[in-house]
Parts: C-alpha cells; sequence; structure tokens
C-alpha cells in the first residue's frame, strides 16, 4: 500500500491523550459492504449500501474502488457525466486516475493523492486512467466518497481542490504504534488537514499496527464512521471484531478507538482502516443517480438543467 508512509514515525507530532473520564464509542451496527462495479466496468465495494443516509449524513455514499490488478487493455474509468448539490472527494491509496470537469477543475492524482470536487451548483466531468496504464494494466485502488451540502450551499460555485500526498498532515499515536493521515479535518486544534470543506467533517486514513490500540478524541456532535481496508481488528470501547469491506457505525461519544489484532495476515501486515464522521446536516434528501437535491422538484430542475446543457459542455480536446 503505497500510499503516504514515514519510516520513523516517531518523528511525527503525537494526538492528544484522552480524557480517561470522557464517553467512548461504541459501535450501534456493522454491515458488510455490496460489491458491485461503476462507471465503465471497474469493480467497488459499496461500503454504505446497508446504512441509510439518515445514519451516514453528511455522508451520501462511499465506494472502495478495487483493489484489483488490471492486466494490460483493462483499466476502466468513467464518462463524462452530471453532479449537482454535493461533493466528490476522491482519495487514490493505489495507481494513477485522470480528472477533467466542464468547470476547468482536474488533473492526474496518484499514490496517497486526493481530489475534492464541489459540484455545487452543477457540471460535467470525468475521471479516466491515463493511456500510459491502459496499456500497462496495473494495481488500482482507491476511495470515492459523496459528501452532502446543505440547501443553502447547493448552489454554490463550483470548485476543485488538488491535494497531494505530501500536503497530508501526518500524526502518530501516543505509544507510535499508529499513523493517521488527515485529509480534512482536525484531531487537536494543530493537527489539521489540507482539504477545505463546507460541510464540518473529519475524513482520515489510518494504519495500526498489529497489538497496538488508537484512542482519538472525537467531536460530540460528529457522528462516526469506521470503514476497514485492510488488516483485522477490533472497533470501539466495546472490541467488535472488524473485517476488510466492513463499516462500522458508532454510537455517541467523545473517544473513538480502533485497535489491531496480534496477529495479521502476511498480505495485510497492518490494520488499514478509513475514519470520517461529520456534523449532521438534517435535511430532506431527494437523490437520484448524480443528483442530491432536497426535493422532488429540485431533482426534476437537475435533469432539465442537464438536457438544456446548463451544467456545462464537454470541453474541446
Amino acid at each position: 500500500m503505497p500510499t503516504v508512509d514515514i519510516d520513523n514515525i516517531k518523528v511525527l507530532p503525537y494526538v492528544s491523550s484522552v480524557n480517561p473520564h470522557a464517553v467512548s464509542r461504541c459501535v450501534v451496527k456493522k454491515v458488510d459492504a455490496v460489491s458491485g462495479f461503476e462507471g465503465e466496468g471497474f469493480p467497488v465495494n459499496r461500503a454504505f449500501a446497508r446504512l441509510s443516509t439518515a445514519e451516514t449524513d453528511p455522508f451520501i455514499m462511499m465506494d472502495e474502488m478495487g483493489a484489483v490488478e488490471y492486466a494490460p487493455g483493462e483499466p476502466r474509468g468513467t464518462p463524462w457525466h452530471p453532479h449537482r448539490g454535493f461533493e466528490t472527494v476522491t482519495y487514490l491509496i493505489d495507481g494513477i486516475f485522470n480528472h477533467q470537469d466542464s468547470h476547468g477543475g482536474g488533473g492526474v492524482i496518484k499514490d496517497g493523492d486526493t481530489q475534492w470536487m464541489t459540484a455545487g451548483s452543477g457540471l460535467l466531468h470525468i475521471e479516466k486512467p491515463p493511456e500510459e496504464l491502459v496499456v500497462s494494466g496495473g494495481l488500482f485502488h482507491g476511495i470515492q466518497l459523496w459528501v452532502n451540502l446543505s440547501s443553502r450551499l447547493k448552489w454554490v460555485a463550483p470548485r476543485y481542490q488538488d491535494i497531494r500526498a505530501n500536503k497530508l498532515k501526518l500524526a502518530r499515536s501516543q505509544d507510535s504504534g499508529a499513523l493517521i493521515r488527515i485529509i480534512a479535518g482536525n484531531v487537536d486544534v494543530s493537527l489539521k488537514g489540507p482539504g477545505v470543506t463546507y460541510s464540518p467533517i473529519n475524513l482520515f486514513h489510518v494504519t495500526v499496527a498489529p497489538s497496538s490500540r488508537l484512542e482519538l478524541n472525537w467531536p460530540s456532535n460528529y457522528n462516526a464512521i469506521a470503514y476497514v481496508l485492510s488488516g483485522t481488528g477490533f472497533a470501539g470501547h466495546d472490541m467488535v471484531e472488524i473485517f476488510p469491506s466492513q463499516t462500522c457505525l458508532f454510537g455517541h461519544g467523545e473517544v473513538l478507538t480502533i485497535t489491531a489484532k496480534d496477529k495479521q495476515e502476511s498480505r495485510s501486515p497492518k490494520l488499514e482502516v478509513l475514519l470520517l464522521g461529520g456534523e449532521p446536516i438534517q435535511e430532506p434528501i431527494a437523490w437520484y443517480g448524480p443528483f442530491v437535491m432536497n426535493s422532488d422538484s429540485e431533482l426534476k430542475n437537475a435533469f432539465d438543467d442537464y438536457r438544456k446543457g446548463k451544467l456545462g459542455v464537454i470541453p474541446a480536446t
């Protein structure tokens, strides 16, 4: 897993210790991802398929893309398509991907990079592997997360954030047994990720060494979700056993706990988990395909605007 790593973790700042009297969150639900295909046919694990949007609010959906080892000629992406009313966050763990949108955003991301696209009032975009990857084949693994926008923000102008791997804020646990990559949000005041968000959220990729335990202070007004990328361990104060491609939803509290098992498979020597949570928006959701709005009439208008070409024009190449 070549995403951001460090040889000597002890040079990193460590997260604050948790208050021993703080309430540690327990797991209230654990679900398996649902396998499927997206775009032109690349495999995904739909992490939230068995959770309601009320449970994941402010997040709409999350797909783990791959991990897949493509043969030459196999890599696939998505064709041009529209979005309105939310943000897409693509965190690439392994491989390389191109992005382009009708608002002028885009670029190439690889190994630990993140592209953060605010669709807002609407745009068209495309994601695809570069030609050299199509020719050679190779490993592809990443996460795409959809973050909702509140009704007052659904009409903001589109924007694109190119977050390079070397810009992620890195931290360690008190015992140096866990590495925390902060993509957005913050653990402590001084440990803040580079992602600029409209909805207050945390988005971390954590690696926990065998037998180690990670305890993080977590805002009590945020929900909390853990998705297992690889490895095995336990989630929550109640030590619920977790395996790859499983999502845990935590209850109320002020502390999140992730523990790695003593023994891990040789293919996955450490526990890799995506931790995310945010302040719920608590508004009605009208979601169909590429649009996430607040009412059926807004949804209809989004499709009408798309058909009329109001969401942008595919740039000439």
